[in-house]
Formats: structure tokens, C-alpha cells, sequence
């Protein structure tokens, strides 16, 4: 039998080379921000099956995200608020509540694309 001798690739980055960075990895600061807003608007009931509930489902998760950019931070807390609103007693069949969400949504979806349903 012969030996083949295997060969391993032992080799360093130059000095002026980074491993792969966290906004590599991971996108921009608002991406991520984006991330877990889609994440936390996928969870729940089906929007269109329950809205009421969906709504419910999304006002803790969406006051308890740690976003860092302002204008999604206040799209964001803005959405938490139109939807408890509209998951209120009184809000749930009002034309107001519905348009505040409606509103709020989009806000996010400017920010965020396709975040909102």
C-alpha cells in the first residue's frame, strides 16, 4: 500500500483582515431591529382568522422589543398601541381603531417592508 500524504490548510488571516463580522452575519443594526419585529408579528393567531386575538397576541411582545432605531421604535410603540386599542371591548368594531392599525402597520412597513401584515 502507499501513503498519500494529506495536506491541511494551517493558514492565519493577514493582520489587516477580519473574520466575518457581526453586521456580516447578522445585517445592520436596523435589520435586525426589522428581524425581530417580523418575528414577533409571525407569532399568534392568523391576523385574518382572528384579529381581535391577534391583536392581543402582539401588544407585550411588541413594548418589550429593545430597538435601537427611533423612527422603527416609534412606528413599533405606536402599532402596540393601536392594537390594544383595537383589541379593546370598545375598540374592536370601531372604524377608528381599525384605521389606527391600518395606519401603524403601514408605518412599520415603511421601515421594515412586509413586517406588518
Amino acid at each position: 500500500m502507499l501513503a498519500v500524504p494529506v495536506l491541511a490548510a494551517c493558514g492565519s488571516q493577514p493582520a489587516n483582515s477580519t473574520a466575518a463580522s457581526s453586521t456580516a452575519i447578522l445585517g445592520s443594526a436596523l435589520q435586525q431591529d426589522c428581524t425581530a419585529v417580523s418575528d414577533v408579528l409571525s407569532d399568534g393567531p392568523d391576523p385574518d382568522a382572528d384579529p381581535v386575538g391577534y391583536a392581543q397576541a402582539q401588544v407585550l411582545p411588541l413594548r418589550q422589543l429593545t430597538i435601537g432605531d427611533t423612527a422603527l421604535r416609534r412606528a413599533v410603540q405606536a402599532l402596540a398601541a393601536a392594537y390594544q386599542e383595537f383589541s379593546s371591548g370598545s375598540g374592536a368594531n370601531g372604524s377608528a381603531a381599525k384605521t389606527a392599525v391600518a395606519r401603524a402597520e403601514s408605518a412599520v412597513n415603511a421601515i421594515c417592508p412586509q413586517a406588518a401584515p
